[in-house]
């Protein structure tokens, strides 16, 4: 934390249970304070009843105005593109000032209160750049995008009226993501006292390393169904203008006016200078059906990879070009309760498991089911590494070394007439194979992108789009439904700066 903010000890007295840490009280004096940060591993048999107990225990000194207290499930997925815009608002402002005072929704007019999220803020993007090799300028400002998404709205009851000498415990439980885990951190510099309820799993070797919490072993890991969490009715009250004004689907919304115009050398943009934001409108204003948990967007693809390694290159036969098909991945999308949202495609950049795919492919799910050429086993996962909307690119991971396709150099400028061959699922049909030419470049809401005419339908989005030497020159990314063979693809550049760090091999 930066000097003459507020200094912040962690667990100087001991805790070693549940009930100690509801207990526990924070000594304060000065611009110093203690908190508590526990991680209690595994259960017991009391574990729910145990639980139970914290919340009423809690609860009850909230409603007496003894401390303010939270427990929370799941944190929430930033998806309307109201607070998308909002809080990159934010971030832009809290950057010119030099990263000082951090103005939100729920800090009002409590300068003490912008002072602590900056200093807090920058801590946990400095702990993020540590923690994850090879972080962009864009990577970090997702992260800290969705840290003031969450600072702002998923502890509202803490943050409202805040004042550094209150009281405040916040309960979550199975944090095993980078960012929540950096989230929690984040809690504890605003001088809240945190536990994490760790009863399936424990956090990676990594974040253990940071050396923030103390671990407390409960028992062994396990299933475990804990009883719902209830605010007491005397909990502070939200301000209105700190309610989300939407909270329908960001691919259920009006987009904005789609801009189309004949791609120029002046037209480039800088890949790296990136907004997580909602999914962008697609060619001609079109609706249609999900491919892949976008329930109303356009037709759209997309691929990239890295170099599978050795030998001259030289350009491949259609045969051999179709064998490629075993590093593209058919991506299905589901809700919370396991339903099928639609079906997308996606390109194996990694080996340590990255997969790119659309934005708007990934956007609109809780978990994804990945399905590889020629096995029998389907990939679960959870974990969005990387998202720009802008780009309609977005990076997964699954737990399989991986077989990556190698992304075009760019030695020569691609051309018009320039043979190309398109692999992914559409129509659920598992990688499909077209070939076709590029037909032009255009540049789309200021992305540049290729125009190609290889076929492609729903659920091709996130599929590559390869040169005859097996390389993927970019992601199909959408297409016209009201034209003929009409599709676009967001090109090599882009795709190589935005999986940065992501190529290469396993386990680094």
């Amino acid at each position: 934390m930066r000097e003459g903010i507020m200094k912040i000890r962690h667990n100087v007295e001991n805790v070693s249970s549940i009930s100690a840490f509801a207990n526990s009280r924070s000594e304060s004096g000065g611009d110093c304070k203690d908190v508590y940060f526990i991680r209690m591993l595994g259960m017991n048999a009391s574990y729910p009843e145990e639980i139970r107990q914290l919340d009423r225990t809690l609860s009850e000194q909230a409603s007496g105005g003894q401390v303010r207290y939270q427990r929370l499930g799941e944190l929430p997925r930033l998806v309307s593109s109201e607070d998308v815009d909002f809080y990159a608002g934010c971030y832009e402002n809290w950057t010119r000032n030099g990263r000082k005072a951090l103005e939100l929704k729920n800090s009002g007019q409590n300068e003490t209160q912008k002072e602590l999220l900056g200093a807090a803020c920058s801590e946990a993007v400095r702990l993020f750049g540590q923690v994850t090799p090879h972080a962009s300028a864009s990577m970090e400002k997702n992260f800290a995008v969705k840290l003031m998404f969450w600072a702002d709205q998923a502890v509202k009851e803490l943050m409202c009226g805040y004042k550094p000498e209150n009281v405040m415990k916040l309960a979550m439980a199975n944090v095993s993501k980078k960012q929540e885990y950096l989230f929690a951190c984040f809690m504890t510099w605003m001088g809240v006292d945190v536990l994490l309820l760790q009863y399936q799993s424990d956090i990676d070797a990594q974040l253990e390393g940071l050396n923030l919490s103390k671990k407390i072993p409960l028992g062994a890991f396990g299933a475990c169904t804990l009883p719902a969490y209830e605010p007491h009715a005397s909990a502070p009250a939200v301000p209105p203008h700190t309610q989300r004004r939407n909270n329908r689907p960001a691919a259920a919304r009006e987009r904005r006016p789609l801009e189309v115009r004949v791609a120029g050398e002046d037209r480039r943009q800088d890949p790296g200078s990136t907004r997580p934001s909602d999914p962008v409108q697609r060619p001609g204003g079109q609706k249609r059906t999900a491919s892949a948990g976008s329930i109303q967007s356009q037709r759209t693809v997309s691929g990239a990879g890295s170099s599978r390694g050795g030998g001259a290159r030289r350009e491949l036969d259609f045969e051999e070009l179709a064998q490629l098909a075993s590093s593209v991945v058919m991506i299905s999308v589901h809700d919370k309760k396991g339903e099928t949202l639609g079906n997308g495609s996606g390109i194996m950049i990694g080996e340590g498991g990255y997969i790119l795919t659309n934005h708007h492919v990934a956007s609109g799910g809780r978990f994804y089911s990945v399905r590889i050429e020629d096995e029998d086993t389907i990939y679960k996962t959870d974990e969005v590494i990387k998202y720009n909307s802008v780009l309609d690119l977005a990076v997964i991971r699954i737990d399989r070394r991986l077989r990556p396709l190698p992304i075009y150099a760019g030695g020569r400028k691609l051309v018009r007439g320039q043979k190309v061959v398109a692999i992914g699922s559409p129509l659920g049909l598992f990688n499909s194979v077209s070939d076709g030419i590029i037909s032009g470049f255009r540049v789309i809401n200021d992305v540049d992108m290729i125009q190609f005419t290889a076929p492609i339908s729903h659920g091709s989005s996130g599929g590559a789009v390869l040169n005859m030497y097996g390389e993927v020159i970019g992601i199909s990314t959408a297409g016209f439904d009201n034209g003929q063979n009409i599709n676009l693809a967001v090109g090599y550049e882009f795709i190589t700066q935005f999986v940065s760090g992501f190529t290469g091999q396993y386990g680094k």
